[in-house]
């Protein structure tokens, strides 16, 4: 039951953090179908998919590294408070998206699946989170524990992003220049203050 907690907080946090893939999940429905957009969330899924098993595959080797977690919990804040902070100093020139839709082949699809996948991989956020979720997770815990997480984490993604295809109308009509940039800045923002509170963490526990 923990697991099961655990993995839907861990998968709500990452299916609500706004980042280029929603943008991009929106664009796709909106400009051609809702056939594409699925197309762009299941790569995204596999990219996540990869990390989640490669991660917990490596465990014992992340489990070597907790003499050095210190270290690693001073880099990792840094590295979050780099990337919120420049998120948030950042100047957004955000485009709504149209509503004109084009027609594609089945060609363009798996194109679009392939953006998807690599636009998640290359995503440093992406990365740093799920080796913190899957390092936090290394010493103590059971293949099974790790499985029911992870598996609970990423089908709810999965659900959250489906959605996100069958909404998409409504949430281009909301998703004004103006509240893509709020949204962006208190996206960054939220990566900052995870970044000071993993610091504090770290220094004083």
């Amino acid at each position: 039951m923990d697991a099961v907690i655990k993995g839907l907080l861990l998968g709500l946090f990452l299916a609500v953090s706004v980042g280029p893939t929603l943008f991009a999940v929106i664009q796709y429905s909106l400009n051609h179908n809702y056939k594409a957009g699925l197309a762009f969330v299941l790569g995204v899924s596999i990219s996540d998919i990869m990390y989640v098993t490669v991660a917990n595959v490596a465990s014992r080797w992340l489990e070597a590294l907790n003499q050095f977690k210190y270290q690693i919990g001073i880099a990792g804040a840094i590295i979050l408070m780099f990337v919120g902070g420049a998120g948030i100093i950042k100047k957004y020139k955000p485009v709504r998206p149209s509503s004109e839709k084009t027609i594609i082949s089945g060609g363009h699809y798996f194109r679009i699946w392939l953006s998807g996948f690599i636009i998640n991989t290359i995503n440093p956020g992406v990365i740093i989170t799920w080796l913190a979720a899957v390092t936090a997770t290394a010493t103590g815990s059971t293949t099974t524990y790790r499985i029911v997480l992870f598996g609970t984490c990423l089908g709810l993604i999965l659900s959250i992003d489906f959605l996100k295809v069958f909404l998409a109308d409504v949430i281009g009509r909301k998703l004004t220049p103006r509240r893509i940039m709020y949204l962006q800045k208190t996206s960054a923002i939220c990566i900052f203050l995870i970044g000071i509170a993993l610091l504090l963490e770290t220094v004083f526990s």
